[in-house]
């Protein structure tokens, strides 16, 4: 964990409590930062989550709007130090989890660790890519996306180049954590579809997907394969992007085992 890094941005976010509830400034912050990575590439979503930006943003005074983007360089660069949970660390660091309802982050080690149990060794990886062209995973509760990172991580440590061998599909029903997840995935490059929803209920409402996915053709991919594999299960859910205030039901891919390397 890049201790330094996690301090700045903790004195960033201290610095805009004393004029808003700091739960607050840290949701809103993640959504702003998740906005404007969207709105870069997901040329379809960009007129809604625009007014969504703008709507958030008049909350806040021009000084104050100058701190966002110094907690985003920082964040980027402790991701450049070394693939790590940086916001979750954050969202304990300044005590969030207790206003959120004892809301916990798996810490990052014991994610790594899980990683490297469950993908096993080179030749097991190696066998699925050399097979269909990459691995999945699908996480059903994906919270900061802690458990992902480390797959990515431990991955890389293999010699296999995640950014291109490995397809994400998360899920978490708290928004924030969605954004969470989908600003550090995006910041390390992993191809991903993280969506906002309910794994339980089987409800899914909003669609976050990654530069690397899209730059990737991922969506394209994935749908190649389901057409030459009818009987396999879907990588990606049915549902298109849907309006965040109507939820619909589809079929998912949630549910299925946290690292998902099976045909």
């Amino acid at each position: 964990m890049s201790t330094q890094h996690l301090k700045t941005i903790s004195k960033l976010f201290e610095s805009l409590r004393y004029r808003h509830d700091l739960y607050t400034v840290f949701s809103d912050w993640c959504a702003c930062a998740a906005i404007a990575i969207s709105n870069a590439i997901d040329v379809r979503q960009r007129e809604a989550r625009e007014a969504r930006y703008l709507d958030i943003v008049r909350r806040y005074q021009k000084d104050e709007l100058a701190i966002f983007p110094q907690i985003l360089g920082e964040v980027t660069m402790a991701l450049e130090t070394a693939p790590q949970d940086i916001l979750g660390a954050t969202f304990h660091e300044l005590e969030l989890h207790n206003k959120a309802r004892g809301q916990f982050f798996t810490p990052y080690e014991l994610c790594l660790m899980m990683a490297k149990i469950n993908i096993g060794g080179f030749d097991d990886l190696q066998k699925v890519i050399n097979a269909h062209g990459y691995v999945t995973a699908h996480e059903p509760a994906v919270g900061a996306g802690a458990t992902i990172i480390a797959l990515a991580e431990a991955i890389k440590d293999l010699g296999i180049n995640y950014q291109r061998k490995l397809h994400v599909v998360a899920v978490d029903v708290d928004p924030r954590a969605v954004h969470m997840a989908y600003i550090q995935f995006s910041l390390l490059h992993i191809p991903a579809q993280v969506i906002v929803g309910d794994t339980l209920r089987m409800e899914f409402r909003e669609d976050w997907f990654t530069p690397a996915h899209i730059l990737g053709f991922w969506s394209g991919r994935l749908a190649a394969k389901q057409v030459a594999q009818p009987d396999a299960k879907p990588e990606v859910p049915d549902a298109a992007v849907t309006p965040p205030a109507k939820k619909v039901k589809i079929r998912s891919t949630a549910g299925l085992p946290l690292f998902d390397f099976s045909d």
